[in-house]
């Protein structure tokens, strides 16, 4: 059965004490359907006054929220779960209509979401921590992991869903309250999660939402009363918000951008890798920071990959998202498809061979919308600008190099180390790989390693500013932070002052 459209038409607004919020309601932004091309709704954008009403709540609201048992406020998120799972296909129909990605995609962003909520309502068990029995005579010491306070995630338009709810459950699971600046491109999902979370029982003011852009930003890095922040989004961002956080006495957790890579070995399944390399970099319309956007090809092994590649992508069935047969679907905005078209040329111009050229895209009724298809170089370069920034499109790369120790040496000399992949047979390449790769996710005949909900999420290098992945026990760390406390009654303490460092007696 075709899924429901989402079409309303009602204006986005903020989200502040467990109900919308107008704020100044004078700034407006579009947000377009980008399979027709056509404006949808709008947007409220808001900035320092917005995000002080924000904060304001959010600030009222710690002092009970950290004091509730963890037990109570799994519940609450238990609640939250189990409304998540009943309102999995609107959410997945709202990322389809302001994102372009193509439904079964949307609904898959939606449930890896919902494994973090999964795991965020074991947080008795995640909060246990160590005491040690008779550090010294009469005197025990055990450790509290209590939360920061007022928290704010900064999240990008690919995944509206599922990127907030990396931080979102684990954050108010350890006793803190959020403050949410979603992506002003699609920023629906933002607010019906936020209504779920007043269904399943939230206090008010312990979750917000303010739409908005770098104004936005900017006034939640100034805050004071804002602890920590949470970014995915582009390394120049990226470091920014790394950089004026940290100037703040902030905690901050910046993921950056990617250039991911897979190699191809000769001895690889050649199916499998043309499968896998068609979904990696091709589905999401490459608007993915996991996507493969760089095939190594070692040895000979180009001369068997890249004739069936061609093959395959001549039968990618490009359409609106909401088609049920639909395998990739539009760009999310018009500026954005410009962006990655003006990469290919870019590529051609700097020598690379065009296999496809996905410029100049048009979908029969859809004539209007921000389409392009899927581009395939070979012959790219280390030098290259298509081989060195990050396009975010559906643009693959194919490099050859002679040998495995080639293909290593290649990747680890990248800027970036988010994921990467490695096809073959060889359990001694696949061992090597794993362990010389200068990256932080690995994939072995994995095309997106991305970690399960209790893993945690993270790359290396620019890549991710910070100390701490996403999500998983790694988030736990870092929404609280180690008290230790060293106890002794007077019963068992010796009489007279001491001079010395304490020391075990």
């Amino acid at each position: 059965m075709k899924p429901a459209p989402y079409t309303s038409t009602q204006d986005i607004s903020h989200w502040v004490n467990n109900q919308p919020y107008s704020g100044d309601a004078s700034r407006k932004k579009e947000i377009f359907n980008p399979a027709t091309g056509e404006v949808a709704r709008s947007i409220l954008v808001g900035g320092s006054d917005e995000v002080q009403a924000a904060v304001t709540a959010a600030q009222a609201a710690f002092p009970a929220w950290a004091d509730t048992p963890p037990i109570r406020r799994a519940r609450i998120l238990n609640q939250f779960l189990a409304l998540l799972n009943q309102h999995r296909d609107e959410l997945a129909a709202m990322i389809t209509a302001e994102h372009g990605k193509v439904f079964s995609d949307a609904q898959g962003e939606v449930t890896r979401g919902i494994e973090i909520v999964e795991f965020a309502c074991g947080i008795p068990q995640l909060l246990k921590t160590d005491f040690s029995d008779q550090v010294s005579t009469g005197m025990d010491n055990w450790t509290l992991r209590q939360p920061l306070g007022v928290v704010a995630g900064v999240t990008p338009f690919n995944f509206p869903c599922m990127v907030p709810l990396w931080m979102i459950p684990v954050a108010l699971a350890t006793g803190n309250t959020f403050v949410l600046k979603p992506s002003e491109r699609d920023p629906s999902p933002s607010l019906l999660m936020a209504d779920l979370l007043r269904q399943a029982g939230l206090p008010d003011g312990v979750f917000n939402v303010i739409q908005g852009g770098k104004a936005a930003v900017d006034a939640l890095l100034e805050h004071p009363h804002v602890k920590a922040l949470s970014f995915v989004g582009s390394t120049p961002i990226a470091r920014y918000i790394y950089e004026t956080g940290a100037k703040k006495g902030k905690r901050v957790q910046a993921l950056g951008g990617a250039k991911n890579h897979l190699v191809v070995m000769p001895d690889a399944d050649i199916d499998q890798v043309v499968d896998a390399l068609i979904g990696a970099a091709y589905g999401s319309a490459g608007e993915r920071c996991m996507a493969i956007s760089v095939a190594v090809m070692v040895g000979d092994v180009a001369e068997r990959v890249l004739p069936l590649l061609i093959d395959r992508i001549k039968t990618l069935k490009i359409k609106n998202g909401m088609e049920t047969d639909a395998e990739m679907g539009p760009i999310v905005t018009r500026e954005a498809r410009d962006r990655i078209e003006s990469y290919i040329q870019t590529g051609v111009d700097e020598g690379a061979t065009l296999l496809t050229d996905g410029r100049g895209c048009s979908i029969p009724g859809h004539e209007n919308g921000f389409f392009t298809g899927a581009t395939l170089f070979d012959h790219v370069t280390p030098d290259m600008k298509i081989y060195k920034e990050e396009i975010f499109g559906p643009v693959l790369s194919c490099v050859r190099v002679d040998n495995f120790a080639q293909a290593v040496e290649l990747i680890n000399d990248h800027e970036f180390g988010n994921g990467v992949a490695c096809y073959t047979r060889d359990g001694h390449i696949a061992r090597e790989f794993s362990r010389r790769i200068q990256v932080g996710m690995v994939g072995i005949n994995v095309p997106i390693p991305v970690p399960m909900a209790w893993q945690g999420f993270g790359g290396w290098k620019s890549s991710l500013f910070g100390d701490m992945n996403a999500y998983g026990e790694e988030g736990v760390r870092f929404y609280t932070r180690q008290k230790s406390v060293m106890q002794r009654w007077p019963e068992s303490t010796a009489k007279g002052a001491e001079f010395m460092m304490p020391t075990a007696k």
